[in-house]
């Protein structure tokens, strides 16, 4: 059971740190409420789930490719300035009273799978956290301990996201339009900031 709890600790922490999807999280919460703000995770969570299975399968030399790592920052880029600009096009009209729910739901669940599945950070990350992980717990458990861990760190990783949607959406009734929009605008300057950044490593691999 320790080391259960130790693994879902271990999704939380993985899941913490402020990056696109939290930034995602954020304005999709105050936007639109909670179920927008926690599919924008669960889409995020599921591309995770798929890495992991990439890792898990030992397909690696696919992805450490010159031609896929510039090809998946290209792509990384597109989906996160698309979004960035998006949400600063649109925090004008956020109203507090009408607002919530005008996106499908569809459509924030497939927001976090693509801004996940496309982060080249994201394909280093699990290859490198979870591959260590993996080679740990092999030599040490069998395979049916090796997926009750693998899913004690997708509960930390769904803990978080709850978290982060209910924070991001409970706030939204103590703030005033000013600060709602002051808020997306810097989650739609994030989201472009970090699509500069893979932009800038595309280019980076596609010339050195």
């Amino acid at each position: 059971m320790n080391i259960f709890l130790g693994y879902i600790i271990l999704g939380l922490s993985l899941a913490a740190p402020i990056g696109p999807i939290n930034a995602a999280q954020i304005d999709r919460g105050i936007r639109n409420g909670f179920m927008h703000s926690w599919l924008i995770g669960v889409g995020a969570v599921v591309a995770d789930g798929i890495y992991m299975l990439i890792v898990y399968i030992g397909v690696v030399q696919f992805l450490e490719t010159a031609f896929m790592q510039t090809f998946l920052w290209f792509f990384g880029c597109f989906v996160l300035m698309y979004t960035g600009i998006e949400t600063f096009m649109n925090a004008g009209k956020i109203n507090l009273e009408y607002a919530r729910g005008k996106e499908p739901l569809v459509k924030s669940f497939f927001s976090g799978f693509l801004m996940s599945i496309s982060n080249p950070l994201s394909i280093l990350f699990w290859l490198g956290i979870y591959g260590s992980v993996l080679v740990k717990t092999a030599v040490t458990y069998d395979t049916s301990q090796l997926v009750l861990y693998s899913s004690a760190i997708f509960i930390g990783l769904l803990i978080w996201d709850v978290a982060m949607a209910g924070v991001a959406s409970s706030s939204r009734k103590y703030l005033t339009s000013q600060w709602l929009v002051g808020i997306s605008i810097l989650s739609g300057l994030s989201l472009i900031g970090f699509g500069i950044y893979f932009g800038m490593q595309a280019f980076t691999n596609l010339f050195s």
